[in-house]
């Protein structure tokens, strides 16, 4: 039997229509999971389930308790949660307003939080699997991104007390990338640095020791291992994917 299969179990992708979430969406039903694309963009979700046998459409804002709690509820069972959902900010301190600061809370912590409490119950009677994205900005302090930082160590630190306090009954595990390519970073470029992409891609690329950004596929085949049969024995793991950055 090939390893890493995840024939006949349900899995859930926030933020599961673009980026990094697309990536595992696609990895995870090639790998014979059911999968649920939780996103705000009915469209591009809509458009990502028609190419994926099986595919399901939640739109769901994850910041909308109410909404989580009575889509989540209303699942047909689940057994892997991918929190993947999130969104940036750059800023130092000094830069950051109030409002903003609580804007990538609200989606980043607060949406997490959400999801997983909703969910929790169908992953505990599968005894299933939370793979939570954070970023090697909640280990490491990263210049002008103070909000971003912040959300992602609490990330972590939300995914190990819950490996912890549900040791046994489900696995709970964290992986912290470094830059990959994706929309996200070309929203970046196009919004703070349009007239000299190149330069700052090219910045970006040796920010990783490797010498260039990540791939959404590589953190995707991560969270299929997460995912996986093989990874039984992993759970409050904390796991970078990030081209050496946090080992320099």
């Amino acid at each position: 039997m090939a390893p890493f299969r995840l024939d006949g179990r349900k899995a859930l992708v926030t933020g599961g229509a673009s980026g990094i979430g697309e990536s595992i969406t696609r990895v995870f039903a090639a790998a014979g999971a059911r999968v649920t694309i939780c996103d705000i963009d009915e469209a591009r979700a809509g458009s990502l389930a028609a190419e994926i046998p099986g595919a399901a459409v939640l739109v769901c804002d994850i910041t909308d308790e109410a909404r989580v709690k009575a889509n989540f509820g209303a699942l047909d069972g689940l057994d892997v949660l991918v929190n993947n959902a999130g969104i940036g900010l750059v800023g130092s301190i000094e830069e950051t307003s109030l409002e903003d600061f609580q804007r990538l809370f609200r989606v980043n912590v607060e949406g997490m939080f959400l999801a997983t409490k909703y969910a929790l119950p169908h992953l505990v009677a599968a005894r299933g699997s939370v793979i939570n994205i954070g970023s090697v900005a909640g280990l490491v302090a990263v210049k002008k991104r103070f909000a971003y930082c912040a959300t992602k160590g609490a990330v972590v630190a939300m995914s190990r007390q819950l490996a912890i306090e549900y040791a046994g009954r489900i696995r709970v595990n964290c992986i912290c990338p470094g830059t990959v390519q994706t929309p996200f970073v070309e929203a970046y470029l196009e919004k703070y640095h349009k007239h000299e992409k190149e330069k700052v891609r090219a910045e970006l690329n040796q920010r990783q020791p490797v010498g260039r950004l990540g791939k959404p596929e590589e953190i995707a085949h991560m969270a299929l291992y997460l995912a996986s049969e093989e990874a039984e024995f992993v759970t409050g793991g904390v796991l970078t994917i990030d081209g050496g950055w946090t080992a320099a």
